[in-house]
Parts: C-alpha cells; structure tokens; sequence
C-alpha cells in the first residue's frame, strides 16, 4: 500500500530523494521478514532490519489536468505526439475538447485548417518517399549486406543527382544558349582583341587524308572534331548578343555560372554532412545509442511483408555486430600496457614513414609521365601509330590509375598491423588514399602548369609573345579539358574491366574450383572505404574538368548511372557479406567530409585560372582580356552608374575587411554556443545517469 505522510520532516526524507521517504511498517507481514531474506542474499547484512520503503502519493498517484498543465503551443498539438501513458492521453483529449469548445469560429477554423495541413504534409511526404531513386534497390543492399554498404550506394545516388543539376545549369545558361545564337543566326558583338600572328593560330582540324582510325582516336582523345563541339571550352565564343530588348554576354554567363555551381554544390554538400553529423553524434556516442535501444526501439511494427521483415532482421543484425566488435576491440586496447603501447606506437611511426616514401615515388612517376607524354606527342615516330599514339596519351591516366589501384591495397595491409579500431581503420585508410588520389591530380596539374606557363617564368622565350607556351598549346583550356577527359574515361573503363575481367572470373574459380589456395582466397567482399574513393576521385575530376570541358557532369551522370547498376549486380553476384561491418550513420557523414575536401581542392586550378593565368588568344569566350576576371569588372561599368558603385563597394576592401571581422565574431559565438550546449548535454548525461543508478538502488532495496 502506497500511500503519503502529513508533516514530513528532514529525518523522513530518503537520502536518494525521487520522493522516497522513510516509514517503519507496522504490518505483522512485513515484519515476519528475516535478515536473510532482505538483503543479507546480496553479500550485505540489512541495515534496517524491518524498515519498509514506502513513496509518497503525490509522486505515484496520478494527478488530473489542471487548466495550467496545458499550455498554449499544445493545444493544438496531436495527442499521439505527447510521451504520456494513455490514461493521460485521454486526459489531453478530454482537456482539448472541452479548450475547443469555448473558441470562436475563427479559432475553430484555424485549428481544424492547421491540422488538416498537417496531415496533408504528413500524407505528402509519404507518397514523396516512392518517387524516390532506387529506394527499394537500397533497401535491398541494407538488408543483405548491412547499412554500411547501402550507405555507399545512397551516396553514388547523391553525386549522380548532384552532377544532373549542375549539367542543367551549365546547359541552360551555357551550352543552349550558344547553340541558339550560332543556329538562329543572331547579330553578336564580338569582343575579342586586335592581338594578330602566332597567338590567334588555332586550327584543330586534320589537314590531308585522314586515317580510318582517327575518328575513334578523336573520341578516345578528345582531339581533332571533338575540339569543335560544345564539349570542350576552345568552341565557345567571346560574343554579347543584342537583340532588341535583349541582352545576353556569354562570357559572363560561362563565368557566373561556374561560380554558382560551385558554390551550390558547397551548400549541398554542407547542408547533407550537417544532417550526417547529426545521426553520427547520436549513433557514436554509446551511451546514447547502445544494444537496448536497437532491440526494444529499433523495430518498425508497421512492416507486414515478410521479405522486408527479413531485411529489416538482417540490418538490425549487422548493427549489433558492428557494436560488438567495436566493444571487443576498445576492450583490447585498454589492457594494453605501457610497453605494448610504446612498441605499437614506434610500429606506427615506421609504418606512416614508409607510406609517404610510396606516396612521394608515386608522385614523381605522375611527373614524369605527364612531361614525357606532351613531349612524345608531337613525336613523328609516334604519331601515326594508333596503338602507340593512344598509350602515349593515355600515360598519365595509365599512371595515376596505377597508382591508386596498388597503392591502397598496400595501404590496406600496413593498416592491418598498425592495431587500430574497426572506424579508425577505415578513416586512416580513406584519409591516406584520399591523400594520394586527390594529390595525383594535384601532380598532374601541376605537370601542366610548369610546361604552359614555362614554369612561371613570363619571360621566357616560349610565353613572351602571347603569356604563355604558345608552341605547344595553342589553346591550353582545352588540353587541360582533355586531360580530365581522358582521366574520366579511363575511369569508368577500369572500372569495366575490374568487375568483368577480374570479379566474375573470381567469382566461378571459387564456385568450381576445389584447389585449397583459391577457397582460401574465396569471394570478395565489397569494401566501401576503396569504392567510396573511386567515386569521390571521379567527382573532383569532374570539378575540375567542367569549367575546360562543359559538359564533362552529363558525362560523370551517365558514368555513375551504368557504375550503380554494375556495382549492384557485382554486389549481389560476387560478393560475399563483409566480415567486418561499419556504421552507415558515421560513414554517411565522413564520406562528406572526404567529398567536401575533393571539392575544395577542386578549387583551386580553376580559381588560379580565372584570377592568375591569362586566357588563350585563339579560343574560347574570353580571348583578349589580360585574365578572366576581367569580364567582371568590364560588365559593371557597362551599368548604371548607383549599381555600378555599388557592385564595386562589395568588391572593395571597404566591404570585406568589415564582413570578413563579422564573419570572425559570428563563428567565436557559435563555437562559444556550441561550447556551452556541450557542457549542458555533459550535464543531463550524467543526471541520467545517476538517475539510472537511484532506479537500480531503489529496485534492489525493494525487492
């Protein structure tokens, strides 16, 4: 019997609190108990001998509404929303009807329209969920193989939407546009200079009879017809149309829009790692999301088909899985000792030592073969020859694709004796692969840089004349495109000829053939961290290359669409479940970061090139101007003369020095805020925690 005590002092108060207090029973049941069968059974004597626990009504007893329980903001709020028990539901109800009762037919109307909109946004976002792509396909994947997995295939999803809307905005505002002024004949305004000689000589086109294989070599290379197609940046003209009323500059189109695509795709990303964070910091922290919440909360009872309740099943099962082992393994490194750690720390040090003298061959072979490929080129002895033209050309893509196909599968095994956790794997090797890859293309670019700039040197016998090597690239934009081109198909062919040639043949070797070295090879597993960077590398490619060749994203679009399905029937034919699973809430989030820093380093060779390098004289739509920022400038002054002070106020360092010490002071504040929310979840961690403890102390002493 529960019941409460009028006139409590201090000395009936329970020291645990929760509304606890103390009473001798005066119940013959009660005191018919021996120590023995208290607590004495827990390996203590009783110190109460027939003392009995008794709460108080007012904190057991349930209390009726009262007009102030509910608030304003809740009043219209849905009673399944409330975490109360149903008694208390209905308590809401009754409450709500009676508060709907007194309103005017204002209020009544307003209420009733709230929450019909509510339920048609609800409705709304239900049917949305099956238009999107390839919900069920992922589903699948997370069921058979975990969420990890499934998570890499909902990224590959994100990047072929992601490259569809940039190839919109570069179609619209860029490639429509120019077919429509060069179709229709419209009167344009060109605006190239009077520059004359050997920097507005720029012929592309095969001169003679032409070989029957050229036309092939010309798609492989991205040379000769394929310089005069809107796919590179050689074909665009400097010109502004006119036409009554309308007014339209191409070359401002070409460099606003580059900027904007960029710049969305920074917002895109951002804003999808922000929400990966989220889940990451909820599903990481083990005393948030631990084996009790999956078991008793991870289930969704509105699942009736028994396929998907079997894939529900089996991704709930690779989850605690991946709890487990990443248990056992913090378990394992906190019994090391103090050698044990100084010995695995002097391994790790060696380890990372050998990793950057690979790293750094790599790269020297990267040089090399860019030097020598632009070199052998314009070779007599090698052009002509079909088979030795398109090796020579593909070298650096040979190279570079070499390199990070090899190099991680030895990052993969010197990581293996570094004795890190299952996460911590994964990261280092994404970390040092993303290192390697995304560098190689630094490598290369720089190869390019050194031969068309004379190696930064403008008065150099080869650059005097026109600002840069005008004898070996008369329209360097358009060799750079080409070189991202070759990168991108070679790419997607390796990609082919690994799942074809290397996955299958496998896949039946171990199927029918019993010999003990190939069982003990066995199926392969698909690991995420490699095929994660594939598709990030091929992204930055695509970055890079969209501003020297335009539509290079509606070639990433397909090359990610035929990788999708490829990899998908690969999965499910080839490849075995992983032994060792990862958290697709972390992963989703680090796979945003590794692309977030693909596209910053992406930046950097097409902002050097607008700001620093001067455009080619016989190509392209910003022929004659000093750099391609200039096209800035020389459109505001064509304003009126309020927007062109005030275009030129937010460029001057009047208005960024200010914006950018407000910037400063904003972020301090939300580091400070973020500080503090820290501190505050800190704090309820550990009140729930020592709320834990009381149920548990308070449960042992009842029973």
């Amino acid at each position: 019997m529960y019941y409460a005590e009028d006139g409590i002092t201090d000395e009936d108060i329970h020291p645990l609190g929760t509304g606890v207090l103390w009473k001798t029973s005066e119940s013959p049941v009660a005191n018919e108990f021996s120590p023995k069968n208290g607590l004495r059974h827990r390996g203590s004597e009783s110190q109460w001998g027939a003392t009995d626990i008794q709460p108080m009504q007012q904190s057991r007893s349930f209390q009726p509404w009262s007009d102030t329980d509910l608030q304003d903001e809740d009043e219209d709020k849905p009673v399944k929303e409330f975490c109360f028990s149903m008694q208390r539901k209905r308590e809401i109800r009754i409450k709500q009807e009676k508060q709907g009762a007194k309103k005017n037919t204002w209020e009544t109307w307003s209420r009733d329209y709230k929450r019909s909109f509510r339920q048609f946004q609800s409705k709304a976002s239900e049917s949305l969920q099956f238009l999107v792509l390839w919900r069920r396909t992922i589903n699948t994947i997370g069921g058979n193989f975990g969420t990890g997995i499934a998570s890499y295939f909902t990224f590959l999803r994100f990047l072929i939407l992601m490259n569809f809307v940039t190839f919109l905005l570069i179609g619209g505002f860029i490639v429509i546009p120019n077919i429509v002024v060069q179709e229709l004949n419209v009167v344009q305004t060109s605006q190239s200079s009077n520059t004359t000689g050997l920097c507005l000589k720029y012929s592309p086109n095969p001169q003679g009879l032409e070989r029957y294989y050229t036309f092939i070599m010309d798609i492989l290379m991205g040379t000769g017809f394929m310089e005069l197609t809107y796919m590179f940046y050689g074909f665009y003209k400097n010109t502004l149309v006119i036409l009554a009323a309308f007014y339209y500059n191409l070359p401002l189109a070409y460099l606003t829009t580059t900027l904007f695509y960029f710049l969305l795709s920074l917002v895109w990303i951002v804003v999808r790692s922000v929400k990966g964070f989220k889940q990451s910091l909820l599903t990481e922290n083990t005393e948030l999301s631990n084996y009790t919440s999956k078991i008793f909360v991870g289930w969704d009872f509105c699942i009736k088909d028994p396929r998907i309740i079997k894939l529900k099943q089996k991704s709930i099962r690779y989850e605690l899985q991946m709890d487990l082992e990443e248990e056992n393994m913090r378990r394992k490194h906190a019994e090391r000792t103090t050698s044990q750690l100084a010995a695995i720390y002097s391994l790790r040090v060696f380890l990372n030592l050998v990793v950057i003298c690979l790293t750094g061959a790599a790269f020297y072979c990267i040089y090399l073969s860019t030097v020598n490929s632009q070199e052998l080129l314009i070779n007599s002895s090698v052009k002509g020859n079909f088979i030795l033209e398109l090796l020579v050309g593909y070298l650096p893509s040979i190279t570079i694709t070499a390199a990070n196909f090899f190099l991680p599968i030895v990052f993969g095994i010197i990581i293996l004796w570094e004795k890190y956790t299952l996460n911590w794997e994964i990261r280092l090797t994404l970390v040092r692969c993303v290192f390697l890859r995304l560098t190689s293309l630094g490598m290369l670019l720089y190869s390019l840089w050194d031969k068309i700039t004379c190696s930064g040197k403008p008065h150099d016998a080869k650059c005097v004349t026109c600002g840069y090597n005008i004898d070996e690239y008369k329209c360097w934009e358009t060799r750079v495109g080409q070189e991202m081109y070759k990168l991108l198909i070679f790419d997607f062919l390796t990609v082919l000829v690994v799942i074809l040639l290397v996955d299958f043949p496998r896949k039946m070797m171990v199927d029918h053939c019993s010999c003990k070295p190939i069982q003990f090879w066995g199926q392969q597993e698909f690991l995420v961290p490699q095929n994660v960077l594939d598709i990030v590398y091929g992204q930055t490619v695509c970055w890079i290359g969209t501003f020297f060749c335009p539509l290079l994203p509606l070639l990433n679009t397909v090359k990610y669409f035929i990788i999708f399905y490829m990899k998908r029937l690969t999965l499910f034919t080839n490849c075995r479940p992983a032994d060792r699973t990862f958290r697709a809430s972390s992963a989703n989030f680090f796979f945003m970061l590794v692309l977030l820093l693909g596209l910053a380093i992406s930046w950097v060779p097409v902002l050097y090139s607008i700001f620093a390098m001067t455009p080619s004289r016989a190509c392209g739509p910003f022929n004659g101007q000093t750099n391609i920022w200039d096209t800035i400038p020389i459109t505001i002054q064509t304003l009126p003369k309020t927007a062109a002070e005030f275009f030129l106020f937010i460029g001057s360092q009047a208005f960024a020095v200010p914006l950018f010490f407000l910037c400063c002071i904003l972020m301090f504040y939300l580091i400070a805020l973020a500080s503090s929310y820290g501190e505050l979840v800190k704090t309820l961690k550990d009140q729930l925690q020592m709320e834990r403890s009381r149920k548990m102390f308070l449960r042992q002493v009842t029973y």
